[in-house]
């Protein structure tokens, strides 16, 4: 049997050691798969928390401009437009108010008094300038609508309705009436609003009618739709219908004292009051 050359076994062990490394070599990964997923999941945490927060911030201060709707009133119209950002009135002007004659000094005394007053109580909850009745009451109706726009403050009581009238589901259930279930929801019923006008009363000086709002069953707002007016009326109207409107608000019901040289107006006034709190059931 023929042996084999030493040298030529040296060579060929060699030879597969080579090529074992060279093998090696080439199995071997671009780069560590861990390291890389690591990266990638960083990069991803780093980047998401940048794009909610932007959009929140977006959210946070977003104003809205709303115009409310055109009031007539016995010497032209007002129309107001507000704008709220953050739920608050942050602006107030009237787009139109009465002019000509001594209308334009009333307005230009008015209205920046009325754009104020609804900047301070973001609502439409505010008191008539003196001497300026009807271009008050007009600003109050156009901002008010502006505000049933914007979804405050009425949206905030619809909310509220919602809310309890999903809570006051279980008092339903076991009172097994809708109206008791509602009202130990969350009190929506108690917060919600309701204005109610009520009937027109003659007098020798001419008509009353009164509208008031109830929430919560107090008066919270009282203003006269009609009252008396021409020739001296109007200076007595535009004296005791504001002190009237106080009055009822503070009583919170029709037992209010008569404005000193206004006996029918405040008759009529109380009369009306009555009728109004009759149908709120007040």
């Amino acid at each position: 049997m023929k042996k084999s050359h030493p040298l030529r076994r040296v060579v060929l062990a060699g030879a597969a050691t080579v090529s074992g490394i060279v093998l090696l070599l080439a199995l071997k990964p671009a780069s560590d798969p861990a390291a890389a997923s690591a990266d990638g999941a960083s990069q991803q945490q780093s980047a998401s928390p940048q794009g909610s927060g932007g959009v929140q911030a977006a959210g946070g201060t977003q104003a809205q401009t709303l115009t409310g709707d055109v009031v007539k009133t016995d010497y032209g119209n007002v129309q107001v437009r507000i704008t709220v950002a953050g739920g608050k009135i942050t602006s107030a002007a009237a787009l139109q108010s009465p002019t000509g004659g001594r209308s334009t000094t009333v307005s230009t005394d008015a209205v920046p008094k009325l754009n104020k007053a609804a900047v301070t109580a973001g609502s439409a909850d505010i008191d008539a300038v003196s001497g300026a009745t009807y271009t008050s009451g007009g600003y109050k109706k156009s901002l008010q609508s502006a505000l049933d726009k914007a979804g405050a403050p009425g949206g905030g009581s619809a909310e509220a309705s919602g809310t309890g009238g999903g809570t006051g589901g279980a008092g339903n259930a076991t009172g097994g009436s809708s109206g008791s279930g509602d009202a130990s929801g969350s009190g929506a019923g108690a917060a919600q609003a309701k204005t109610v006008t009520g009937k027109a009363v003659t007098t020798d000086y001419g008509p009353v009618q009164v509208r008031v709002t109830v929430t919560g069953g107090k008066i919270t707002k009282a203003e006269a739709v009609q009252q008396p007016k021409g020739g001296r009326s109007d200076q007595i109207s535009g004296d005791a219908v504001p002190k009237l409107n106080a009055a009822a608000v503070a009583a919170g019901n029709a037992d209010i004292d008569a404005v000193s040289g206004a006996t029918y107006t405040s008759g009529g006034y109380k009369e009306s009051l009555q009728s109004a709190l009759d149908q709120a059931g007040g």
